[in-house]
């Protein structure tokens, strides 16, 4: 009984390996959203202190009339009430990530009033998570309308992640579509985070801006992409000297050239190469497994079934149509096979054999009356022959040899 409770008893630590992303994405985007309210409450007082001093000693130094003190003090109005409208923004998009983050919180806490795998909650628990895992392995995948509407008819909203990964296909689409504005802009909002990591994303659009001005051949666009070479890829001359100097070479070669690395860069699989560098670059900055969950779920569980069984070419019936067994195991179902070929074997600390097990010519390993029993079932063998349930060879019962187990 002991032995019973304690296979079942639920181990919430272990259940939440998978789950620190689901904290993370919020303390990220909270985070970001704190540095862009320091950052607009910082420009607006470098802005407002100094003129609120010129205003005052100029209304009462006298260099000022009342008519210029009033639309000076306009202005400030103006634009602190521009602060306000920017503030009470930031301040809803704040109290929405503390929702998300409390819902979420509550989620994971809930696991930990299971006590074991048999209570109905853990049932209801595990399929909020695997409506989870859907939904994140949709959004990933580029169906986003599919992922909100299992998201709503989940009431799992708050759970999942679903705008953040909507902004990020939508710059991933706009960049294989050979447009780099979007990606850029995300850039400058990002820009402290970017430069902190030693990120190449920007550096790599700014390199395919120029490449795009040289493609032209004009002189007047070759003009401007030195100039732009200048602003924006000189700069980087300490960490990206070769692909700089590649730069500066793309202008002797034309588009049609067979040269490399100028035929490289003038290609335009670089639009997919930028894509998904800023999908790379977009889940590292916040904390987003590169993987869907769903698929490290999946593999950790096909691991922990798998045997080199699974893959055998006379792994069940379906494979081998002279089976006589039916196989229910996961790994070897059509769906799972091809998908657990890579993942490693599980580790069993305890296996189960027969009592007398008893070995055929092919290799393969059965207990003695278990077989004579499918055999005498299938009837159609012969007397003193044994059929192979899983390959359907034919055998006479002297071929048996006893196993000893060591």
């Amino acid at each position: 009984m002991a032995a019973e409770l304690s296979s079942t008893k639920l181990n919430a630590e272990s259940h939440l390996l998978l789950d620190q992303p689901l904290l993370r994405l919020p303390h990220e985007l909270a985070r970001r959203n704190f540095k862009s309210v320091q950052r607009i409450v910082e420009r607006e007082r470098e802005y407002i202190i100094p003129a609120l001093k010129e205003a005052a000693n100029g209304s009462l130094g006298g260099t000022q009339s009342p008519e210029q003190t009033l639309a000076s003090l306009d202005a400030m109005i103006a634009r602190m009430q521009g602060l306000k409208r920017k503030m009470e923004s930031l301040h809803e998009e704040e109290k929405g990530i503390q929702m998300q983050s409390k819902r979420r919180i509550q989620h994971l806490q809930d696991l930990y009033s299971i006590q074991n795998l048999a209570d109905v909650k853990y049932d209801e628990w595990s399929r909020t998570r695997l409506n989870r895992l859907l939904v994140d392995h949709m959004l990933r995948s580029g169906f986003s309308e599919s992922a909100k509407q299992l998201a709503e008819e989940k009431k799992i909203e708050e759970l999942v992640d679903t705008g953040t990964f909507i902004q990020c296909q939508r710059i991933a689409e706009s960049l294989r579509r050979g447009e780099a504005k979007e990606a850029l802009q995300w850039c400058g909002e990002n820009k402290v985070a970017l430069k902190k990591s030693q990120y190449t994303l920007e550096f790599e659009l700014r390199l395919q801006q120029y490449i795009e001005m040289v493609r032209t051949g004009r002189p007047e666009k070759l003009v401007e992409a030195m100039q732009h070479a200048k602003k924006y890829l000189s700069p980087h001359i300490d960490t990206q000297s070769t692909e700089i100097h590649r730069a500066a070479g793309l202008l002797a070669f034309s588009e049609d050239t067979e040269t490399e690395p100028y035929k490289s860069m003038y290609s335009h699989e670089r639009w997919n190469y930028l894509s998904n560098l800023f999908i790379r670059t977009h889940h590292e900055l916040l904390s987003l497994p590169p993987r869907p969950l769903l698929h490290i779920a999946l593999s950790a569980g096909l691991s922990a079934l798998k045997t080199p069984s699974c893959h055998s070419a006379y792994a069940s019936s379906t494979s081998n149509p002279l089976s006589t067994t039916t196989s229910v195991c996961p790994i070897c179902s059509t769906e799972l096979n091809e998908l657990a070929r890579h993942v490693p074997y599980a580790h069993h600390t305890k296996s189960s054999v027969e009592s007398d097990p008893v070995i055929l010519p092919n290799g393969r390993i059965y207990g003695r009356e278990r077989l004579l029993e499918m055999s005498r079932k299938v009837g159609f063998v012969g007397e003193g022959k044994v059929k192979d349930p899983t390959t359907g060879e034919v055998f006479d019962e002297r071929e048996m040899k006893k196993v000893y187990i060591m």
